[in-house]
């Protein structure tokens, strides 16, 4: 995707009604021994900064559950939007785990850092609509009979952004992202 010109957006949704993305499978990461583990985190990091990197709009469609690394997934992406009935959180402190992926940074640079200790250290999970209240979701719309309003909210979305300058966007992007880090 990062060579293809063509490729204008990137929308991230998932094929499984009712889950975003559910996070790594703990009882897999439970048999594996402390070098498999550092090895499958750093590998789980470097495809979230890969995904944050790409040089075109990102956008998740929460349309059900993402959590832990589900959300780190999501908070990858430029934009997301979800549906109001959309469960998220960083629940890996209720593990007895550290949010690995990049949630640790990502999530104070969208609700801010008292916030985000507060969901971090508890573990809470919470709406589509209390996810948009905090501004870690730039829109949230109602569940549709189909189960995929965020995807159809987050099509009209790219939809708007495809008329504008590629090069304008991509740049507007860099520029964002790397102001943050000054």
């Amino acid at each position: 995707l990062r060579f293809d010109e063509q490729v204008r957006v990137v929308v991230f949704k998932s094929e499984v009604k009712g889950v975003f993305c559910a996070g790594a499978d703990l009882k897999e990461r439970a048999k594996m021994d402390d070098a498999e583990v550092g090895e499958f985190v750093r590998r789980l990091r470097n495809l979230m900064d890969e995904i944050a990197a790409l040089p075109v709009p990102t956008i998740a469609a929460i349309d059900g559950y993402a959590l832990g690394g589900g959300l780190e997934l999501a908070l990858a992406c430029d934009l997301r939007v979800a549906a109001s009935s959309a469960i998220m959180g960083l629940i890996e402190t209720t593990r007895g785990l550290l949010p690995g992926a990049g949630g640790t940074q990502r999530l104070p640079r969208c609700v801010g850092i008292g916030l985000a200790k507060e969901l971090i250290f508890t573990g809470r999970q919470i709406d589509g609509q209390q996810a948009f209240s905090m501004g870690l979701v730039n829109h949230s719309v109602p569940q549709n009979s189909e189960g995929d309003a965020a995807y159809q909210r987050a099509l009209a979305l790219a939809k708007e952004i495809l008329p504008q300058a590629p090069f304008a966007v991509k740049m507007g992007k860099l520029a964002i992202n790397r102001g943050m880090e000054v």
